[in-house]
């Protein structure tokens, strides 16, 4: 396993005991999983699926195919939308949990939409966001570079063969960004913890 790899591990598995911690789910919790996997590069991914101990109370939503996921996780209901609104009435879920999404769902409109639309379909929240000021940029492995205005950052990826991190596959959020954020997505009842890593604050956690 590479270094990445296992600094991924470690701090999900960091994020899953904060999360049984501060939403302590029980057998009757109804969560919805919100950006499953089709494809796993490492133990790491789809996290939830592998860990929580109650699949049938899991509903992973997502844009990716299905089919390798339906397979690894019989129990788990799947469902695929193409963006946008999430197909669900008001309030369907008791918890919804959310790892290093938010950054891909493309543009601020979209990430507060995506933030409006998991606080309209859970009672509680638990999601994740890489941290911008992290000197290493995690999706790349590329350090510093990430500080510059995204279309500058864009231009150095495509020079590297990193084409496949630009445009909206990613933007990156501060701990500003991301107060700004819930708050102008109606959000007023979060608590962010910090997750750190060599004195740095690797990502972030909003509860709410």
């Amino acid at each position: 396993m590479s270094l990445a790899h296992r600094v991924s591990a470690f701090n999900r598995q960091r994020k899953w005991s904060l999360f049984l911690r501060e939403i302590a789910p029980t057998e009757s919790t109804r969560v919805l999983d919100v950006g499953f996997s089709e494809e796993e590069f490492s133990a790491a991914d789809n996290f939830l699926e592998k860990h929580y101990p109650h699949p049938e109370k899991l509903t992973a939503l997502g844009i990716d195919t299905a089919k390798k996921f339906r397979e690894r996780y019989p129990l788990v209901t799947v469902v695929r939308y193409s963006g946008g609104e999430f197909p669900f009435a008001d309030k369907a879920f008791d918890v919804a949990w959310s790892n290093a999404v938010i950054e891909h769902v493309g543009d601020r409109d979209r990430q507060l939409l995506f933030l409006r639309e998991i606080r309209r379909v859970s009672s509680r929240a638990f999601v994740t966001t890489p941290n911008r000021r992290f000197p290493v940029e995690v999706h790349t492995r590329v350090p510093l570079l990430h500080y510059l205005p995204k279309r500058q950052f864009d231009r150095c990826l495509r020079l590297m063969g990193k084409a496949w991190a630009t445009g909206s596959y990613m933007n990156l959020l501060s701990l500003s960004d991301l107060k700004r954020l819930l708050t102008d997505a109606g959000i007023d009842d979060y608590e962010i913890f910090k997750n750190k890593l060599a004195g740095f604050t690797l990502d972030f956690v909003a509860i709410f």
